[in-house]
């Protein structure tokens, strides 16, 4: 089983993510912040998009569903927790939940903490997460609490360390400027900060990344890091404690 993901710019900052199945030929697409780009980069392919998933009911992820549902026919997945505020959606899912595109099968995440009913969708060697774990950071806590938040981390740094991360925004750039301040002797976040760098110059996305270089360079997942914890002020701190402290300090920044 095979899939092919091409990341497709969106508004400024998004992005949405076509899954090709070569298998099958099914072809998905996770988030619609604008069904323009999607529709212009499945006329480029000659692709039928025949699944849109969607992670949360913010309007710059879900804003294209109802144009690219008329103009596709394609079924909408959502989480049933979120029902209320998507789209229509053809299959309701929960954590735990089985979905597939065409013949690869992926499982359905509970991600609350930027939203309550966030959901990332996880298939063999790639985890959809939108605005929950981002590329050297994580999503601002509109709904969910600190506790809901590093719960919902955890389940994902707990994947295979080569899973590619497809998160929802271009904000890495800004995400490593406050990380090197709450963890300064990072040598490999360093050495991300310095290759983002290069990425953006060269207007090349920095999205996906693998969760091996999250787990080692994003300051969200290293509240367990006794570096961190002491850079804080936070020695000893349980790890739930020093990651509220972070946010905190990354809502301010």
């Amino acid at each position: 089983m095979s899939l092919e993901i091409v990341t497709i710019p969106c508004r400024t900052d998004n992005y949405a993510y076509l899954v090709h199945d070569e298998e099958s030929g099914a072809v998905a697409v996770v988030d619609v912040p604008d069904a323009a780009p999607i529709l212009k980069a499945l006329a480029a392919r000659n692709w039928t998009l025949t699944d849109i998933f969607i992670t949360h009911h913010h309007q710059d992820h879900i804003d294209g569903v109802d144009r690219l549902k008329a103009e596709t026919g394609a079924r909408v997945i959502g989480a049933v927790a979120d029902i209320h505020r998507l789209p229509a959606l053809d299959q309701a899912v929960r954590e735990g939940d089985r979905v597939r595109i065409g013949a690869v099968e992926g499982t359905v995440i509970d991600v609350s903490g930027h939203t309550i009913g966030h959901v990332a969708f996880h298939f063999p060697g790639a985890v959809f997460t939108a605005d929950s774990l981002m590329a050297l950071g994580c999503g601002r806590l509109f709904e969910g609490d600190p506790a809901t938040m590093w719960a919902s981390l955890q389940k994902l740094a707990a994947l295979p360390p080569e899973t590619q991360v497809y998160s929802g925004h271009e904000y890495t750039a800004a995400n490593g400027a406050f990380a090197v301040t709450v963890d300064p002797a990072n040598t490999a976040l360093a050495e991300r900060v310095a290759d983002v760098a290069r990425a953006r110059a060269a207007g090349e996305p920095t999205v996906p990344a693998l969760l091996s270089l999250e787990l080692a360079t994003n300051p969200f997942l290293r509240a367990t890091s006794p570096e961190v914890k002491a850079q804080v002020g936070l020695a000893g701190a349980p790890d739930a404690e020093v990651f509220a402290e972070i946010r905190r300090r990354k809502d301010c920044f």
